[in-house]
């Protein structure tokens, strides 16, 4: 039991650097500034549902793309074709490739062989293919080509949103890639997207064309020229002209460009000015075509077409178009920056004002300051003085994990301060484990070395077999969550590793060194009691004999989980927009539900469905994702919030998200995979450490546990959202956590009591875990509690139904796990009895 000095040095050093990490986040920031420069000085990063701001996910639109990447090959195999003197009828795009039409078809074998470089360079092209006919040609892109052209585009993407977003001023923007066409951006203190999403979302493509001649009402333009919109600037009415299709120049070679006003008229406008080979380019263009109109053409719309007076030497011009000076001033953000490559779609949106989220600061410190006092007066309860070292592990565990979080720069999200909180009360699981072990290692006589020795090993099997299965569950989640689930669930992952240093070394080193001082260790007749100060289980091992109620607990589960699936299919789940997509809108107002519900409805946005959540002040209103693009949500949300406002102008816009069918699918298949592949692994890993019987009887408890909690989500009515898959994992984890403990026990007396039958041993292995399950169960109840009555609705989802799950998985673990293992288990026993009375008894051995 003694530790090396240089081993204690080592821990001390690992406490000492990790609360120094932590440290920044008790002080302001000007303390902060006054901190030495060797020490850290960057406080935890507060998620925008703490903080207040926006979100936005963009995907690069793949078929635009596409479909732009073809528009140039078939131009440049045009080019190639007239080179080698082969005349094309037209070209044209259609669907996933570009069609060349011949003018003479019998010129096809040449103009497979002028092609043939253009095929092969980069090996974009994967064939040339007849059509229709001998006089066509498809060429179409690779798989390779797409997916480069793909990856091109996003990279190029996200430095040119970077500089987009640096054009406004936004302070501390995050802009990340996420997977292979999406750009996650992330804006604190930006409340209201609407501008930034047209920023983003604007490809910005500028070319300057040439007007040419204008076919006659209803005729089609002439090949090579292109019919694009126009907004009037006298009576507003839209009118379309025909440009040149390839720009006389292109917007890429403008080297700055701001808002200002025409010293004429007054009106907004934007100055540009080019670089030395574009201002070279204009001066050309102007100086060719006096006397003649060209079109200025933003992303496939004309902003205006004036006629070339004189030409423009000075490489500098100004765009008009009846601006607003906001409209002046985004246009000209989007010049600076760059046009993208390809469109930029937002699939997804929130955002979250900053009422809300010091709100949610102040419920999250609340609810973990009771949580972490009623957790610590559970422990003293139980253990009086060696409760008090499982409390300062418990704090350390802490300070730990915000060092940990502030080392590696990650965020902590609201659902973050939960799994701080649910890490109360599992960081004390080893605690409870080990002072129990203890108990019963003095209770069999031992002395306080052997007992403290013999406690903190064979409880380290048990503590790290429940870990693992909680990481099983948690790193499942990382991997298939997003947003703020993602900070739960990193959260969660350094609180279970931290427990593992704290409550097993840390207490450890504590225990020995008290024991050590009272000279406990160096007695053989010392004994180490670890008694309660207030009794809550008779003293010594119960004796209940469990599996006689067996089939009665089987029956009352198998009849509520069947009662939870009749729920989940009527009246089903209520949920969330993270899984139906659309509009939600978090409002905190006292209007009555009845008028809202009447004045929304009228509004034309399809069903309006409103939900009261926390203590009736606030309100949920839920829309359909409304036909049409990123303009229709936008106007959709503005109507909403307007209309919301004008029945209550005190009412506050707490949180607005909008999600698209794409996002919501893929997180409701990614919620659904991750928690059956929590299972399997669950499965897995049981039947690896222990037997297949074990792990048959695991899972059939995971499912009953898992369609109960679903059946409350149904009967309660709670938002049913990926919070609420991150209480299901979470659940699974502990469920199998709670298992665990019995099953070593099971494993071990298997090993022990040979001569018991199947179902007295298991009785005896429930009664003598029955504290420690009772108590760790109580712990993470307790630790939970607090953030179910306080947390507010954004927490909702997963903690009232984890207090549920917590209780449901206590009693699982006796009355539906150990049944199952009793009537897989017997048969197979047998088996093995009858084995071994045939081969007839082992040979004794020795040594």
């Amino acid at each position: 039991m003694r530790t090396s000095r240089w081993l204690i040095l080592s821990y001390t050093l690992i406490i000492l650097v990790g609360l120094s990490f932590a440290l920044p986040n008790l002080l302001t920031p000007s303390q902060r500034a006054a901190l030495p420069d060797w020490l850290p000085s960057r406080p935890v990063t507060l998620g925008l549902d703490l903080s207040g701001g926006s979100q936005l996910v963009l995907e690069v639109d793949a078929a635009a793309l596409v479909h732009e990447t073809l528009q140039s090959l078939a131009t440049e195999a045009r080019a190639t074709l007239g080179d080698a003197g082969i005349g094309t009828a037209s070209i044209s795009v259609d669907g996933d490739g570009a069609l060349l039409h011949l003018a003479d078809p019998a010129q096809r074998p040449a103009a497979e062989a002028a092609l043939a470089p253009l095929l092969r360079a980069g090996g974009k092209v994967t064939a040339v293919l007849a059509r229709d006919g001998t006089g066509v040609l498809r060429l179409t892109l690779s798989d390779s080509a797409r997916a480069e052209r793909l990856n091109a585009a996003l990279t190029q993407s996200l430095e040119i949103v970077r500089t987009r977003i640096d054009q406004i001023g936004v302070a501390e923007p995050s802009v990340q890639r996420v997977g292979n066409d999406r750009i996650m951006v992330q804006l604190p203190g930006v409340q209201d997207p609407a501008r930034i999403r047209t920023l983003l979302g604007s490809t910005a493509k500028l070319g300057f064309h040439m007007l040419a001649d204008q076919p006659a009402a209803g005729a089609r333009p002439a090949p090579g020229t292109l019919l694009l919109p126009m907004q009037d600037g006298g009576d507003g009415a839209p009118r379309r002209l025909a440009v040149q299709a390839r720009p006389a120049l292109d917007g890429d070679r403008l080297a700055d460009a701001h808002a200002g006003f025409d010293p004429r008229s007054g009106e907004p406008v934007v100055n540009f000015r080019f670089d030395e080979a574009g201002a070279r380019r204009f001066a050309e263009i102007t100086t060719q075509n006096v006397g003649r109109p060209f079109a200025i053409v933003l992303d496939g719309r004309i902003l205006s077409a004036p006629v070339i007076r004189e030409p423009i030497t000075g490489g500098a011009g100004q765009i008009s178009g009846r601006f607003s000076v906001a409209e002046a001033g985004v246009l000209s953000a989007l010049l600076r920056a760059g046009a993208l490559p390809a469109p930029l779609k937002v699939i997804e949106e929130r955002s979250v004002g900053p009422d809300l989220g010091g709100d949610a600061i102040r419920a999250g410190i609340v609810a973990g300051l009771a949580g972490f006092a009623l957790v610590c007066g559970f422990m003293v309860a139980l253990y009086r003085g060696w409760g008090m070292i499982a409390n300062l592990a418990l704090l350390l565990n802490v300070g730990l994990t915000l060092g940990a979080l502030s080392a590696l720069g990650a965020t902590l999200t609201l659902p973050g301060i939960a799994g701080i909180i649910l890490g109360l009360g599992l960081a004390v699981d080893a605690n409870v484990l080990i002072n129990e072990r203890i108990r019963e290692e003095t209770r069999r006589g031992r002395n306080a070395r052997a007992a403290l020795d013999a406690g903190f090993r064979r409880a380290y099997a048990t503590i790290v077999d429940s870990n693992v299965t909680s990481l099983i569950a948690t790193l499942l989640l990382f991997q298939f969550g997003s947003g703020p689930v993602r900070g739960f669930a990193v959260t969660m992952a350094l609180g279970i590793l931290i427990s593992m240093f704290t409550a097993v070394t840390v207490v450890r080193i504590v225990m020995t060194w008290i024991l050590d001082r009272r000279g406990a260790l160096r007695s053989s007749t010392a004994r180490l009691e670890i008694e309660p100060l207030i009794r809550l289980m008779p003293p010594g091992e119960t004796r209940i004999r469990f599996m006689r109620a067996r089939f009665a607990g089987i029956a009352v589960s198998a009849v509520l989980s069947l009662a939870s699936i009749g729920l989940f299919i009527s009246p089903g789940l209520n949920y969330g927009v993270d899984f139906k997509g659309g509009i939600q809108v978090e409002t905190s107002t006292q209007a009555d539900l009845g008028l809202l519900r009447d004045r929304l409805g009228g509004l034309g946005l399809g069903e309006v469905a409103l939900q009261q959540t926390g203590d009736g002040g606030t309100v949920l209103v839920r829309v359909e994702r409304q036909p049409g693009g990123d303009a229709a949500q936008t106007a959709a949300v503005e109507t909403l919030k307007a209309a919301i406002q004008g029945i209550d102008p005190a009412a506050g816009i707490e949180r607005v998200d909008v999600v698209g069918a794409k996002v919501s699918g893929e997180l409701a298949t990614a919620g659904v995979l991750a928690v059956v592949l929590a299972g399997l692994a669950m499965m897995i890993y049981i039947w690896w450490r222990f037997e297949w019987p074990f792990a048959v009887g695991a899972i059939a408890t995971l499912v009953l546990d898992v369609t109960k909690t679903v059946g409350f989500f149904a009967l309660t009515g709670i938002d049913f959202n990926l919070t609420a898959i991150a209480a299901l994992l979470t659940l699974i984890g502990y469920s199998v956590n709670d298992k665990v403990v019995v099953y070593d026990r099971m494993r071990e007396n298997l090993r022990l009591h040979r001569n018991l039958s199947l179902r007295e041993m298991i009785d005896l292995s429930i009664n003598q875990t029955l504290g420690r399950s009772l108590y760790t169960s109580a712990t993470a109840f307790l630790a939970m509690l607090p953030l179910a009555i306080w947390g507010g609705s954004a927490v909702e989802s997963f903690a009232v139904p984890m207090v549920f799950g917590i209780l449901v998985a206590a009693s699982s673990s006796v009355f539906i796990a150990a049944p199952i293992l009793l009537f897989l288990g017997e048969p197979m026993r047998r088996r093995s009895r009858s084995a071994m009375m045939a081969d007839g008894p082992e040979p004794a051995t020795t040594g």
